[in-house]
C-alpha cells in the first residue's frame, strides 16, 4: 500500500472519532483533499426523516457553490444517478455536474474555477447508502485509478461514521419515547385516578356537611385542590404523548431541525450539542420552540451563508445558543408588528431561564437562552 494512503487512512480515523458527525465529516474531507491534492469536496447526505439530501460537509468550494441557494438539496446529476441505482455497479464515478454546469453558464469560469465534473463515492453501510462523496481536481489534473480505488475505501470509512452516529441517534430516541410512554401511562394509571377518587370522596363529603359548618369551607377547599391536581395530571399527560420533540431528545431533534434547514435553503445548518443530561420535558419543549423561530427569522431576514446551534451544559445552566453569519440588525430598533423577538423571550421565561439578542449591522446575529438547572 502506498505511504500516501496509510497516512490518509490514518488522518480519516482520527478525524472520525469525533462524536458531533458533522464535525468529522468536515475534517475527514479536508484530509482527502488535502492528501488527493484536490481542488474541492464535498459529502451529500440523505435526511433518514425526510429522504431529502442536504449538506453535511464542504472545503473549499468555488465561489459558485458557497451560495446557499446553490447548495440546497434539490436533485442534481449526482443525486439522480444515486436516486435511479446507477451507483449500484461500482462505487466511483466520473459524473459531470449540473450545478458547476450552471455556474458556468451564468458567471463563466470564474465562479466555477473552470470545474465541469467530480468523482462521485456513495456512502454506504452495508447495503444501504446514505450519501455521495463528491471531489474535484484542481485543473488540468484528473483522478488516476489508484485515487479512485483510495476514494472507494475512505466512502466506506465515512459511511461506518454515519451509520454509527444514526445508530447512537435511533436509540437515544427509542429509549426517550419509552420512558414517556411508560411515565404517561403511570400518571393516568397511578396519580389521576387516585385523584378521581379523592375528588368524589371529597364531593360526596361535601354533600353531607352543613354550609354553616367550619369544616364545610375546608372540605370545598380540597376538592377545589384536588380537581386542580387532577387537571395537572391530565395535562402531563397529554404533554407527554404530544411532543414538539416526537420523543427525541432535543439534541437529536434540533439536528432534525437543522438538516431539513440546510437541504431546504443550502445554508449550512450545524449543532453543536454538549449537554450533559435531560431537562423536563416542558423546557425541552420551549428551547426546541425558541430554536425553531431563531432559524425561521435567520432565514427569513439574516441573508445567512451558515448558522451554527450550540446546546451547552455546565452543571449549572444549560444554554442554547443560535447564531447566524448574516447582515444583522439593531436589537434596541424593534417592529412592533413582529412578534418572533417577544415570543421566543416569552417561551425562555416560561422554560425558567432568559433570553439574549446579540447583533449588529453587517455582524451577524446570535440568541442566547440561559436556564438555570435550579429553575429548570
Amino acid at each position: 500500500m502506498h505511504e500516501r494512503d496509510v497516512a490518509l487512512f490514518d488522518a480519516i480515523a482520527s478525524a472520525l472519532t469525533a462524536t458531533d458527525v458533522e464535525q468529522a465529516l468536515e475534517a475527514a474531507l479536508r484530509e482527502i483533499v488535502h492528501a488527493l491534492d484536490l481542488a474541492t469536496g464535498w459529502i451529500w447526505l440523505v435526511d433518514p426523516e425526510t429522504e431529502r439530501f442536504y449538506l453535511a460537509a464542504a472545503h473549499e468550494l468555488p465561489p459558485y457553490l458557497r451560495e446557499p441557494v446553490q447548495m440546497t438539496g434539490d436533485l442534481c446529476w449526482c443525486m439522480e444517478s444515486f436516486v435511479d441505482g446507477d451507483f449500484d455497479s461500482k462505487n466511483v464515478d466520473i459524473i459531470a455536474c449540473s450545478r458547476l454546469r450552471r455556474g458556468a453558464e451564468e458567471g463563466g469560469s470564474a465562479l466555477t474555477l473552470g470545474l465541469q465534473s467530480h468523482a462521485s463515492v456513495v456512502l454506504r453501510f452495508g447495503e444501504r447508502r446514505l450519501g455521495i462523496l463528491n471531489v474535484c481536481p484542481a485543473l488540468p489534473r484528473k483522478l488516476s485509478e489508484a485515487d479512485l480505488r483510495l476514494l472507494s475505501v475512505t466512502g466506506a470509512q465515512l459511511g461506518l461514521a454515519v451509520e454509527r452516529g444514526r445508530l447512537a441517534d435511533e436509540e437515544a430516541s427509542a429509549a426517550r419515547s419509552t420512558e414517556r410512554t411508560r411515565l404517561a401511562r403511570e400518571i393516568h394509571d397511578t396519580l389521576a385516578q387516585d385523584l378521581t377518587a379523592i375528588a368524589l370522596q371529597l364531593e360526596s363529603a361535601l354533600r353531607d356537611v352543613p354550609r354553616e359548618s367550619p369544616a364545610f369551607e375546608r372540605v370545598s377547599t380540597a376538592l377545589d385542590v384536588a380537581r386542580a391536581a387532577m387537571a395537572q395530571a391530565r395535562a402531563s399527560v397529554l404533554s407527554l404523548r404530544t411532543d414538539p420533540l416526537e420523543g427525541r431528545p432535543l439534541g437529536a431533534a434540533l439536528a432534525a431541525l437543522a438538516r431539513r434547514l440546510t437541504s431546504e435553503t443550502g445554508m449550512r445548518v450545524t449543532l453543536h450539542d454538549r449537554a450533559a443530561g435531560a431537562l423536563p420535558y416542558e423546557v425541552e419543549g420551549e428551547l426546541f420552540r425558541i430554536a425553531s423561530e431563531a432559524l425561521t427569522n435567520a432565514r427569513r431576514h439574516a441573508g445567512a451563508a451558515r448558522i451554527e446551534i450550540a446546546l451547552e451544559d455546565d452543571g449549572a445552566a444549560v444554554t442554547l445558543r443560535v447564531r447566524d453569519d448574516g447582515i444583522g440588525f439593531d436589537p434596541s430598533v424593534r417592529d412592533q408588528t413582529r412578534y418572533g423577538l417577544r415570543g421566543m423571550e416569552e417561551r425562555a421565561r416560561l422554560a425558567g431561564g432568559s433570553l439574549r439578542v446579540t447583533s449588529e449591522r453587517g455582524r451577524g446575529t446570535s440568541i442566547e437562552t440561559i436556564v438555570p438547572r435550579a429553575r429548570a
